[in-house]
């Protein structure tokens, strides 16, 4: 099980083991962007842990300070009285920084800078930076989070988000990443890689806090995924992982029970990781090894 928080999207994803989505979640996270330094009230970027968990049992719209409950219950009525106050309701989820340098350790490090998952009053906007660097949850969603995960959950803040849609609404961002890691960088011929199945798959495309896209895969209608692409300064920043998620996600709407794809050799580690094991030898497909890989629901 693992948390995903994209901050262009403003959205915070559960995914279980195995990448199926199990929860998708409108969040609030910092006003002032991302940052991970000692006082930039900047949430953090990386991936992270729930630390500690706070709060269980505790009165929807209770008050806490300093990670203790006041005992005192978020009414409008409180906030006219304390209108420069924080407010954290209901629920805390304490992160904690994995990568030494970055957010952890000295003047980036999470846990000491408080860095929480956690209510707010209902009144807060969601889908909106907003918050002083944590990130902000519904009371009625972080107490449904709360209870799902356990201690150590790992938990990824990314600065990417991912988007599906149909060959016309995706075809310009998807070619830009297929052209740029299968023409130039793999030397796939042109004619090899433009094909008739684009028009009749669902597609992804995953892009970075300016629009640009970054990487992006598709699913044919019997089931296929491919042309699984990620631009080479985005390789091993969970992109990949994110994009074969949202894949699973379509399939699973779609009512799929069998997944195939053809994986290049050294990449089939990663499609393990979700379940997908090979079937048959390698062979060869434009001029690189592949084996064919299977899931099933």
């Amino acid at each position: 099980m693992h948390i995903r928080i994209s901050l262009p999207q403003q959205s915070l994803e559960l995914h279980d083991e195995r990448g199926a989505l199990l929860a998708r979640y409108p969040v609030s996270t910092a006003r002032n962007g991302a940052g991970e330094q000692n006082g930039s009230y900047g949430t953090p970027r990386g991936r992270h842990i729930v630390r500690a968990k706070v709060g269980a049992g505790e009165t929807v719209n209770s008050v806490f300070v300093g990670r203790r409950p006041t005992g005192e219950l978020w009414t409008p009525q409180l906030a006219e009285q304390f209108p420069d106050r924080d407010w954290i309701l209901t629920r805390i989820l304490w992160l904690s920084g994995k990568e030494p340098g970055r957010n952890r350790l000295g003047e980036v490090d999470s846990m000491r800078r408080y860095i929480y998952l956690h209510g707010c009053p209902d009144t807060e906007p969601m889908g909106t930076p907003a918050s002083h660097g944590c990130v902000r949850m519904r009371n009625s969603d972080i107490v449904e989070l709360f209870d799902r995960v356990p201690v150590y959950t790992p938990v990824e803040i990314v600065e990417f988000g991912v988007e599906t849609g149909s060959w016309s609404e995706l075809m310009a961002q998807a070619r830009q990443v297929r052209d740029a890691v299968f023409v130039d960088e793999q030397k796939v011929s042109r004619d090899i890689e433009w094909d008739e199945h684009d028009a009749s798959s669902r597609h992804v495309v995953a892009c970075d806090s300016d629009g640009g896209a970054i990487g992006t895969g598709r699913l044919l209608p019997e089931g296929h995924i491919g042309r699984m692409a990620v631009l080479a300064d985005w390789r091993g920043k969970g992109v990949g992982r994110a994009l074969l998620e949202r894949l699973l996600e379509e399939a699973r709407l779609q009512g799929r029970e069998h997944l195939a794809l053809h994986a290049q050799t050294q990449a089939g580690g990663f499609y393990r990781r979700f379940g997908f094991v090979e079937e048959g030898p390698e062979f060869m497909e434009a001029g690189i090894p592949h084996r064919t890989m299977v899931r099933q629901a």
